[in-house]
């Protein structure tokens, strides 16, 4: 006999969430994305639009916790073209990438609007062809909810104070390049300024 695990509504949506533009998510998404154009680049808002991957990243639905959802634009750097004769390839202009990923730029934004709150973390919402959409997990840690929660009361300590400014959060340490170790990592900890920059 075998046996049947109930699943919940939280596994059907991460499953839509897992390939968004070929199931009933990309309908929604694009109605949403319309007003979201017209709004400022960084909003609070009331509830996650992804609440299984804000769970799966520490959300909880209780005071303290707080929602912001932040456009950033699409693409790699816009450097001037140089005036200057040169060959194509020492122009500095194409594939020059920067020293930190959207979603990081998106948090410290977030993070400038609200500074009285710290970022837990952030996931990608949604894209199009000019922007990207990212939803920063925020807690405030002067709230006497998140003080007395014992899964969350570490980031009350002032060690944790500005931790997104620090590339203490999940999308800092991966620009960093902290992510996994071995060959060819060896300048990279304890950070990027060590080693004589020579880390990333």
């Amino acid at each position: 006999m075998v046996m049947r695990v109930a699943k919940g509504l939280y596994h059907y949506l991460a499953e839509a969430w897992k390939k968004p533009y070929d199931s009933y998510i990309a309908e929604l998404m694009k109605q949403r994305v319309q007003k979201w154009r017209e709004e400022p680049a960084v909003v609070r808002v009331p509830r996650p639009i992804r609440p299984d991957k804000a769970r799966k990243l520490g959300y909880k639905a209780k005071p303290g916790f707080v929602i912001v959802r932040v456009r950033v634009r699409r693409g790699s750097m816009r450097k001037p073209r140089p005036r200057a004769g040169r060959k194509p390839k020492k122009m500095g202009v194409a594939k020059i990438t920067m020293g930190k990923n959207l979603r990081w730029i998106a948090e410290e934004r977030a993070a400038r609007k609200f500074p009285n709150l710290e970022v837990l973390n952030s996931y990608w919402v949604w894209e199009d062809g000019k922007y990207k959409w990212y939803e920063v997990i925020m807690v405030d840690p002067h709230h006497p909810a998140i003080k007395n929660d014992p899964d969350i009361n570490w980031i009350c300590s002032n060690k944790h104070k500005r931790r997104v400014f620090r590339g203490l959060t999940s999308a800092g340490k991966k620009a960093r390049g902290l992510r996994g170790r071995g060959k060819g990592r060896e300048k990279v900890r304890p950070s990027i300024r060590a080693h004589g920059r020579r880390g990333k």
